[in-house]
């Protein structure tokens, strides 16, 4: 981190669950200064109010306005573009607002950093741009495509556009924890699409740490990927029921408008020219130019032997190991600690209200009211 010192940082889309994870980061360097870019004021306004950082500046603007861009660009060294449109039902049904953010956006910023002169531009991507079968998907995919062409043929800029690709980010906006949480709290049945259904963990620590092994790793052009274990949506149900001692039910609903089964990271192809890096795989950039004809007899028999790596094929947790990595996060944490029965001013327990607490308190009304009747009768 230390070649970020007295340096200026834009993370677009800065608001969001990875923007102030990065950001809380950044504070801890000696960066000369952030700068947050979205279009949410009222996002703005309380993290700004949050942080009350002299180090934080605070940009209004959208990725798809090149001009808002360019004006928030000028004399920035590093960019993490994390603005986006991620909610698979949303873009599904607003496929033309995807294409608009995602592939005109991001290529808005990769085209404003080149001309600004940024010394390094990381783009965050996600697993559903891999064998892409939702608006979603296919739009990062596409902005994935853009950062790659400009990397293959802008050659003699000094700005190294990569990007980083990453599965579900435990306990981020959207992230099925919260809605689980949730309905544990309030006693509702639990609702999961498809039981079997696999999705990778990766806790939001991990995902900005791969966004740095990418800005201190790239080479024009490169995907980076953070080797993640996974596990079945009901393991993940029942190990939050089993941390916070609820038996409310699980509802199966179906699979959703463009969701998988599992999601994908890496394809095989990809793993042809993937390296490995331990914790992370880099795929290099496809350098081939169009003249195909001089790689006609030159196939790559390696590639038939390798498999995508996938949430199905990873390393999986079982209920118990789920629990733990819940253990790990802080947002899972304090709603586990907010239901810990806690002194009023009176002296007196407050109640915990999932639907096991409130059974057990129910059974202990039931037999002090017993124990009550019996006393009066023999009185």
């Amino acid at each position: 981190m230390k070649t970020m010192t007295g340096k200026t940082i834009l993370v677009t889309g800065g608001t969001g669950s990875f923007g102030k994870a990065m950001v809380n980061l950044l504070l801890q360097t000696r960066v000369k200064e952030i700068r947050i870019f979205s279009r949410d004021e009222l996002k703005q306004e309380l993290m700004r109010i949050e942080y009350a950082n002299p180090r934080l500046s605070f940009y209004i603007g959208d990725v798809r306005d090149r001009e808002s861009v360019d004006n928030v660009m000028k004399g920035v060294d590093f960019v993490f573009h994390a603005a986006a449109l991620k909610q698979v039902p949303s873009c599904e049904f607003f496929p033309m607002q995807a294409v608009m953010t995602n592939i005109v956006g991001g290529h808005n910023v990769v085209e404003s950093a080149i001309a600004a002169g940024v010394k390094s531009l990381v783009c965050l991507s996600t697993d559903k741009a891999v064998y892409p079968i939702n608006a979603m998907g296919m739009t990062k995919s596409l902005m994935e495509k853009v950062a790659q062409a400009v990397a293959r043929t802008n050659v003699y800029n000094n700005t190294v556009v990569s990007c980083v690709r990453y599965g579900n980010v435990m306990c981020s906006r959207g992230s099925v924890i919260p809605l689980f949480i949730d309905q544990i709290k309030k006693n509702k049945a639990m609702t999961l699409t498809v039981p079997k259904m696999t999705r990778f963990l990766l806790p939001l620590r991990d995902s900005v740490d791969l966004v740095l092994f990418a800005f201190t790793n790239a080479r024009p052009g490169d995907i980076f990927v953070k080797k993640a274990p996974a596990c079945t949506v009901v393991d993940l149900a029942h190990a939050l029921k089993n941390l916070f001692k609820s038996d409310v039910p699980i509802k199966e609903i179906g699979i959703r408008h463009g969701e998988k089964l599992y999601e994908t990271l890496v394809t095989k192809e990809e793993m042809a020219r993937a390296d490995d890096m331990g914790d992370y795989y880099r795929i290099a950039l496809d350098a081939r130019n169009l003249n195909y004809a001089i790689y006609f007899n030159k196939g790559d028999k390696k590639e038939m032997q390798l498999k995508d790596y996938h949430s199905h094929n990873t390393k999986q947790l079982n209920v118990k190991q789920v629990e733990k990595l819940l253990l790990s996060l802080p947002e899972v944490v304090s709603e586990l600690e907010s239901l810990q029965p806690r002194k009023t001013s009176a002296g007196k327990d407050t109640k915990i209200t999932t639907k096991k607490h409130e059974s057990h308190e129910r059974k202990n009304k039931t037999v002090k009211s017993r124990s009550i009747y019996r006393k009066r009768k023999i009185l």
